[in-house]
């Protein structure tokens, strides 16, 4: 096999790596195609929100709150995906702005314990998804975080492929550098399927997430010289932040 060959194995492999999912144990070797199989990335994400979606569109049947629908969207979020790219902001805010020089910035990062710009990084995230999420709930648009999933994952691979690795080890490290070409397929699938999401306002969306990525990765190059996990889930949460607004605003 190729190693740009796309495999439908990678469906399950980007599970794996983005979800808390309960999944059959794949192959040893299947684990040898995760640069590879980054054009799933937006898919994972798809998996993550059709249920949280789901529980949205019944809280508010049964008469929920906006609000309250929020949470429970959040609620689900979390617990299918381990928190792991809320633990991602987290660190990068702790580190970017915690440390001097890169070496110090990747060792906050890497420790356990959260500081103050952590928590409040989290707190403001969240604080925005929420009310986002909300407010496209009431403006009857439950159905575009399915959008927002498939495009703020499609934006990881790029970061994956345009920054060189900070540290040489982590998660990131491990999965390896994707290709152009399962970069562009990824995005391609999350433009294609969004697009009938969102309408008019979804090419002002993807303007948006483009801009946030191209930022961000400047950042993360200036502040540690590349990309590590953390900055993969930052950069999901910030692009999923970019997108509520957007649409909030274009759709209001």
């Amino acid at each position: 096999m190729r190693k740009n060959d796309i495999s439908l194995v990678d469906i399950p492999l980007a599970l794996v790596l983005l979800t808390r999912l309960p999944l059959p144990k794949l192959a040893s070797s299947s684990f040898q195609r995760q640069s590879q199989a980054v054009w799933a990335f937006p898919l994972a994400g798809l998996a993550v929100n059709l249920p949280a979606a789901l529980v949205a569109s019944a809280a508010l049947t049964l008469g929920l709150s906006t609000s309250l629908a929020a949470g429970l969207v959040l609620l689900v979020q979390v617990l299918l995906t381990g928190a792991m790219h809320e633990d991602g902001l987290a660190d990068c805010a702790d580190g970017f702005w915690g440390g001097f020089e890169p070496k110090r910035r990747l060792d906050i990062m890497k420790d356990s314990q959260i500081g103050s710009y952590g928590v409040l990084a989290l707190i403001l995230g969240i604080g925005l998804r929420w009310q986002g999420i909300a407010l496209l709930m009431e403006q009857g648009h439950v159905w575009s975080l399915l959008a927002l999933a498939l495009l703020s994952r499609a934006m990881m691979p790029v970061l994956m492929h345009w920054l060189p690795n900070a540290r040489q080890s982590g998660l990131s490290q491990s999965v390896g550098r994707p290709s152009r070409r399962a970069v562009g397929l990824g995005l391609g699938l999350a433009v294609a399927l969004s697009l009938p999401l969102l309408g008019a306002g979804g090419f002002a969306v993807v303007a948006m997430l483009c801009l946030m990525t191209l930022g961000f990765g400047h950042l993360a190059r200036a502040k540690i010289g590349g990309q590590t996990g953390d900055v993969l889930g930052a950069g999901q949460q910030l692009c999923e932040i970019t997108g509520l607004l957007t649409l909030v605003c274009v759709l209001g």
